[in-house]
C-alpha cells in the first residue's frame, strides 16, 4: 500500500510584500527628488531624520539584537567627525572621501575599547562605554591643531568644491550652499539605505539567528555551539563603523566641531535611544516609526529642551 506524500509550498513573496516594495522604491524615488522639488531649510530638516535613523538603528542593532545597551555611543560619532577634519584640514582630504575615512577609523578605536568593555556585563557594560566616550573627548579636546575645547570650523572651500558639488553646480545650476546641502542629503540617504539593508540581511542569515539566540539567553548559545563573543564584537565594530561614517557625514554638513557638542551624550545616545525606545526596540520598523515620532515632538518642542510634547 502505497501512502500519497503531501507537497509543500513555501511562498516567500506574497501580494501585500510586492506592494510594500513597490511602495518603499516609489517613496526613496521621492525622497531623492526631494532637493528639487522643497526648500533648502526642509532638506537641512530631512538630513538630521536620516542621520538620527542611522544612529538609532545602529543603537537597535546593538541593544536589541546584541543585548548591549551602550550609552557610549557618542564615542564613535565625535570621533568619526574628528577624523574627518583632521583628514580634511591636515592632510587637504576631500570631505566626501574622508567620510569613508572616518569610518575606518571608528573601528580601529572599537577594537581596543570592546577589548575593556566586553569584559564588563549590563548596567557596568553601560557605564564603561560612557567612560569610554568621555575619554575619547578629553583626549581630543587637548588636540590644539583642531581648536582644542573651543573647536574649529572646515575650511570653505573644503565644503564648496568637494567630490560632487561642481558637477551639481554645473547640471543643475544650484549655488555652492545648495549643492552641498544636496549633497550631503543624497548620502544620508544612501547611507540610511545601505544600514536597514545590512541589517535586514544579516538578520535573515545564519549569523542573525545566532544573535538572537545570544541576546535571549547567552549561556543557552553558548551551549548549542554560538560563539557570543565573536557575535558581539562582529556586531560592535560594524556599528562603530556605520555610527563613525555618520558622525563625519553629519559634521560634513555642520562646517565646525567642537569636543562638546560632536561627544554629546544628549544628541547622539539618549535621543537615539528615544527613538528606538519610543518605536520599539529589536524591530527594524521600530527606529522608523520613532523617528517620525520624534521629528513630530521636535517640531512642537524644542530640540534643545529636555523633555517632549
Amino acid at each position: 500500500m502505497t501512502m500519497a506524500i503531501p507537497s509543500f509550498t513555501v511562498e516567500t513573496r506574497t501580494r501585500a510584500s510586492m506592494l510594500t516594495a513597490i511602495a518603499v522604491i516609489a517613496l526613496l524615488l521621492l525622497a531623492f527628488a526631494a532637493p528639487f522639488i522643497v526648500s533648502r531649510g526642509v532638506i537641512q530638516d530631512l538630513f538630521f531624520i536620516l542621520t538620527m535613523l542611522v544612529l538609532a538603528q545602529n543603537w537597535n542593532l546593538l541593544a536589541g539584537y546584541a543585548g548591549l545597551i551602550s550609552v557610549g555611543q557618542q564615542a564613535f560619532v565625535g570621533f568619526g567627525a574628528y577624523t574627518m577634519f583632521g583628514a580634511v584640514i591636515l592632510f587637504g582630504v576631500d570631505p566626501v572621501v574622508a567620510i569613508l575615512i572616518a569610518g575606518l577609523f571608528s573601528v580601529a578605536l572599537a577594537i581596543p575599547t570592546a577589548f575593556f568593555t566586553f569584559r564588563l556585563y549590563g548596567p557596568y557594560f553601560a557605564i564603561g562605554t560612557w567612560v569610554v566616550a568621555e575619554v575619547v573627548r578629553l583626549l581630543l579636546a587637548q588636540w590644539k591643531a583642531l581648536g582644542g575645547g573651543t573647536g574649529t570650523s572646515l575650511p570653505r572651500e573644503a565644503t564648496r568644491e568637494m567630490i560632487g558639488v561642481n558637477m551639481m553646480r554645473d547640471f543643475f545650476g544650484m549655488k555652492a550652499s545648495e549643492a552641498g546641502d544636496a549633497l550631503t542629503y543624497w548620502l544620508a540617504l544612501i547611507l540610511v539605505v545601505a544600514t536597514v539593508g545590512f541589517i535586514y540581511g544579516l538578520l535573515r542569515s545564519k549569523q542573525g539567528l545566532g544573535l538572537a539566540a545570544v541576546r535571549d539567553n547567552e549561556q543557552a548559545a553558548r551551549a548549542v555551539g554560538v560563539d557570543a563573543r565573536r557575535m558581539k564584537t562582529l556586531v560592535y565594530l560594524a556599528t562603530a563603523f556605520i555610527t563613525g561614517t555618520c558622525g563625519a557625514l553629519i559634521y560634513v554638513q555642520k562646517a565646525r566641531i567642537s569636543p562638546d557638542a560632536a561627544f554629546s551624550v544628549t544628541d547622539w545616545t539618549a535621543y537615539v535611544i528615544f527613538i528606538v525606545v519610543i518605536g520599539g526596540i529589536g524591530t527594524i520598523e521600530g527606529p522608523i516609526l520613532g523617528v517620525i515620532i520624534f521629528s513630530c515632538c521636535r517640531t512642537c518642542w524644542p530640540i534643545s529642551a529636555p523633555g517632549i510634547c
